[in-house]
Order: C-alpha cells, then structure tokens, then sequence
C-alpha cells in the first residue's frame, strides 16, 4: 500500500476556477460549524476524499451512509475572487497527525496546481488559553478578534479590503500554519482567517458565535448570497442557556453535598 496520501474526487466535478475552503479541527469547533453551515446554506455536496494509512482509522457515518473523515464536497455560488464560479469545501473533524501534515498538504496543493483552482481560504481560530497550538499576538483587547494571514501580497490586499486586519506577530501551527507557508512559496493566492474562540482544540464548548463572524467575512466572498448569522447566533444563545442551566444544577448539588458532609467525608483534607 503506498505511503502517500490518495486524493479521489467524483469524475462529474470540474474544480478548474473554484474557491477552495478548508475546515481543519481548531478552538471552539469553529471550523466544524462552519463547515457544516455552508454545506447546508450552500447546498454543497459530498464529492470526495483522501485516503492514506497514516490518516485516522475511522469513518464518520452521516444518515446512515459511511463517510471519509477527511472529505470534500463542492458546490456552484459565484465568488469575488477573479475567474472564481465555484467552490470546494475540504473539512475534517479529526485532527491530522504531525507526520502526516506535510505530505498530505503536497497533495492537496499539487492536486490544486493541477485543477487550477483560483485561490484559497483557511478558516481557523485561536485561544490565548491554548497552550499547544497557534500563539497569536495581537492588540485588541477583546474577545471578539478577526485576524488574517495572506500568502501572497494580492491575498494580503484582499484581507484589507474585507476589513480583517492582519495578524502582526505569533505562530500558526498544524494543517493551516503549513498550508500558508507551502502556498507562500509556491506563490498560491490563499489566506487565512482567524477567529478568537473559547476553549484548547477538542474540548471547551462549541463558539458559534465565532463561528458567525467568520461567517460574515465569508458573506464578502459570495455576493450573490445572503449567508445569515442569525441560526448560529441563536444556537449560541441556546447553548449559553443550557450552560446556565448545568452551572446551576451543578453548584446547586456541590452547596447540598458541603451542606450535608460531616466530618467522617473530610478525608486528609
């Protein structure tokens, strides 16, 4: 069996000219609900997948059909990026293996240069409590944080002009750190956008409403479609409430328990 990652796409797709987004694990699952909101708002469809040994031994089973867990689907909306009338959406839930980050990005660039793509877009997100992936710095003191990454001085103009200011200083690690650097020196349109999220990747709760900022940055690249913010921001608030509602148990229950402890429970303090 060879090494190498294997790329297959349906034969009845024609990826010359598309948007290529990208959707790898990250903080607050944001680019899980991202994915997952532009295959439904965009009607996108499942078209392929990559294959290799050094990829999770799993598949991920979706109304009942098994599915890759590194998959692609693509679609038709029209975007602003020049010669662009398409787009294929790549996105895995689960993460890459650091072995595996480099050779399965030359896949997917190589696969790219050969179907002549326009450009690319890497949604990602950051924490500043996560130890172990990107260390981003940056000066807005808020929570609500949109940075980009441009590969080429025409994505770094793009970035500008949808108003996402770019990243001064840190390090972009995993799938999306060397796919930017590989597309820099390879000279490949592609840029990243960044959203601040809540938790390390993998845990911590699910940020929709990072999810929806990146969402309307996204909205600049599809004019000719109104993505609307307003489901992801209501399951944010729905989530949020069931949140408070747990805490309350929770202290509720912890109160009772500290309520009731004699002195036999304090067990070497």
């Amino acid at each position: 069996m060879a090494s190498e990652p294997i790329l297959k796409i349906s034969s009845d797709v024609d990826a010359e000219g598309a948007l290529v987004v990208t959707c790898f694990p990250s903080v607050g699952y944001v680019t899980s609900i991202v994915a997952h909101y532009l295959i439904d708002q965009l009607e996108l469809r499942f078209c392929g997948g990559v294959r290799a040994p050094g990829l999770p031994a799993v598949c991920l089973v979706k109304d009942g059909q098994p599915m890759p867990p590194l998959r692609f689907y693509a679609g038709e909306p029209v975007c602003t990026v020049d010669g662009c009338d398409k787009l294929i959406l790549i996105v895995s839930e689960i993460p890459v293996r650091n072995d595996m980050v480099l050779p399965l990005t030359e896949t997917l660039l190589d696969w790219s240069k050969e179907a002549k793509i326009a450009g690319g877009v890497l949604i990602d997100s950051f924490s500043h409590t996560d130890e172990h992936a990107h260390e981003i710095i940056d000066d807005d003191e808020t929570e609500e944080t949109i940075l980009g990454i441009g590969a080429t001085a025409a994505t770094r103009e793009r970035l500008e002009k949808m108003d996402v200011q770019l990243l001064s200083q840190g390090v972009v690690a995993g799938m999306t750190g060397v796919l930017l650097g590989e597309c820099r020196r390879r000279g490949l349109d592609t840029f990243a956008i960044l959203a601040e999220a809540n938790g390390p990747p993998g845990a911590g709760l699910p940020d929709a409403r990072a999810a929806s900022r990146i969402i309307e940055k996204l909205d600049m690249l599809l004019p000719n479609l109104s993505l609307p913010t307003e489901p992801l921001i209501e399951e944010a608030e729905r989530i949020e409430e069931q949140i408070r509602e747990m805490l309350q148990v929770h202290l509720g229950k912890v109160a009772e328990d500290e309520e009731n402890a004699g002195p036999s429970s304090m067990i070497y303090g």
